[in-house]
């Protein structure tokens, strides 16, 4: 980042897409055999909020498929003939298979894969190549699919549109004014939110968008609107899908579970640059993740403009962190990134925690320990130009096995408990300040993993790196 932004930021919709799957199916015991049911929410979840899709059965000709999480073996489903017990297909939106039923409610949480199942796949894809997706799947999954599509592919789109304008000499006279505009603008900085649409963060769309995983917002504690706040998002994954989902978009009811809070999340100022693609998040409530931003959304507005009731949300592990997204891992860039905690001194805004419980499980990408080159030309990249491509790979629009869309994997963001910032003396906060609550920050971190990690995230290990 630039000297006048924070060390971390968010990439928005920039990424290929995959395609439509048939179903995401999670393998689970006999019910009459298994004795262990499905965990409950830890009881101190105050309240959760599912607005995923419930799709129509299938049709009954629909085979079913035995997938792990990473969603690439793509077996039939058969009875063993050994004696051992008999497993079911269960699928994870609620579809039947063999008179067994799951539902992914609030009560029913699909298992991410372990290592040593995410190796077995890979084994498995070597060997059995591509695995098509089936014609006929219920409407419902090929608008879920679209629109996880549509998300990962704006960018793009904007930009192509506006070179095709351009190509026509007519619209000159429009398009000169508008890239003046593009330039001058301080949108993304002022803090004003003038941009803001309600509207377009609550289109049905978003509601799509999030029954593709599908993903929750759970909340553990309320917050004040009468404090300001910081949301420290974890991890950075890809392309923070989670984060998107949850703090730019109402389909996952952000402002039911927290009354009085508008909140605003932050990403490079460069993406305020592209024609188009500008106007689009500006319209969604973004802003940039510079210091300028930072301090004018949260010392404007509000009950008295002096920025109660706002927050703003940074992806802490910024462009280096998505470089460590890997299945079945949590690596967390933040023992260095003391920026955001900084802007919290400055503003005395309060600092809550938030994981993205399998955010890192949405794609594949090459291992930096597997592939040192690659990862050497990466940083280089990200050091040249502030944002980074990640040699990732998911699934298709019409297979699952080759593509560039997410895959069809659970998404759980978990919202904190805020911690109490006092605004510093003096225009900048000193190092002691910072370093304690950076320190404080990290361990209310660990205490949220550590409370939710077997529910959501079984066998991953938390890793904080600098």
């Amino acid at each position: 980042m630039g000297n006048t932004e924070v060390e971390s930021a968010i990439h928005v919709g920039n990424g290929p897409l995959p395609i439509e799957s048939n179903e995401k199916v999670v393998t689970i015991e006999n019910p009459k055999t298994s004795q262990s049911p499905p965990n409950d929410p830890p009881s101190h979840v105050k309240e959760t909020h599912n607005f995923q899709e419930k799709p129509k059965s299938p049709e009954p000709d629909i085979q079913m498929s035995i997938r792990t999480a990473n969603g690439k073996s793509n077996h039939s489903v058969q009875p063993p003939s050994n004696g051992a017990p008999k497993t079911y297909a269960a699928v994870a939106v609620g579809k039947q298979a063999n008179g067994a039923v799951v539902e992914y409610d609030n009560h029913t949480y699909p298992k991410l894969p372990t290592l040593d199942e995410i190796n077995r796949e890979r084994e498995g894809w070597r060997a059995g190549g591509i695995h098509f997706a089936p014609l006929r799947v219920p409407m419902i999954r090929r608008m879920q699919t679209g629109a996880v599509l549509f998300h990962c592919m704006s960018i793009g789109l904007f930009v192509s549109i506006f070179w095709l304008i351009c190509a026509n000499p007519l619209t000159w006279p429009i398009l000169v004014p508008y890239l003046i505009h593009l330039t001058l603008s301080t949108a993304a900085t002022n803090g004003k939110l003038s941009y803001r649409s309600e509207y377009m963060r609550n289109l049905r769309l978003w509601k799509l968008f999030v029954g593709y995983f599908p993903m929750k917002l759970h909340k553990t504690y309320d917050l004040d609107p009468k404090r300001k706040y910081i949301f420290g998002y974890h991890p950075h994954g890809i392309i923070s899908h989670g984060a998107w989902a949850a703090f730019v978009t109402n389909a996952l009811g952000f402002a039911d579970l927290f009354p009085g809070i508008t909140n605003t999340l932050l990403t490079l100022d460069s993406n305020f640059r592209l024609p188009f693609n500008r106007d689009w998040i500006l319209w969604m409530g973004l802003q940039s993740v510079s210091k300028e931003s930072i301090w004018n959304i949260l010392n404007k507005g509000g009950a008295k403009n002096d920025g109660q009731g706002r927050a703003v949300t940074i992806v802490v592990g910024g462009a280096r962190e998505s470089l460590e997204a890997q299945p079945g891992t949590l690596r967390l860039i933040l023992k260095g990134r003391k920026g955001f905690v900084k802007m919290a001194l400055r503003t005395g805004a309060d600092l809550v925690p938030v994981i993205g419980f399998g955010e890192n499980d949405l794609y594949d990408q090459l291992s930096p320990k597997t592939h040192p080159i690659v990862h050497q030309l990466q940083m280089i990249f990200l050091r040249v130009f502030k944002f980074t491509v990640p040699a990732l790979h998911g699934r298709g629009v019409m297979n699952y096995d080759v593509g560039f869309m997410p895959y069809r994997r659970p998404v759980n963001i978990v919202v904190g408990k805020p911690i109490r910032v006092d605004r510093a003396h003096g225009p900048q906060p000193v190092q002691e300040e910072i370093d304690l609550l950076h320190d404080k920050y990290v361990k209310e971190i660990e205490k949220l993993w550590a409370a939710y990690k077997d529910q959501f995230a079984a066998g991953v290990e938390l890793e904080i790196i600098s």
